[in-house]
């Protein structure tokens, strides 16, 4: 089992590349999300840890499903 800090990092980063890849900043990804910008960031930067119900409402707004935040990347993407 993952760490606390390492789950939350790999959230963080799948958060920021899926957020990227639609080119949305983190205002408009927590608009969408209804959460608060500096969340997003904190979230991004594996500083919160975060509720199911808010991992839901980013997945939504991202428009990708919850395993595909806690995805480890093989580097190809």
């Amino acid at each position: 089992m993952e760490s606390k800090h390492e789950i939350l990092n790999l959230f963080g980063e799948n958060v920021r590349k899926h957020r990227r890849l639609l080119n949305i900043s983190q205002e408009e990804l927590a608009h969408r999300a209804d959460l608060h910008r500096t969340y997003i960031g904190m979230i991004e930067r594996a500083e919160k840890n975060i509720t199911l119900v808010n991992i839901q409402k980013i997945a939504n707004a991202l428009e990708v499903k919850i395993e595909d935040l806690t995805r480890i990347s093989n580097g190809k993407e």
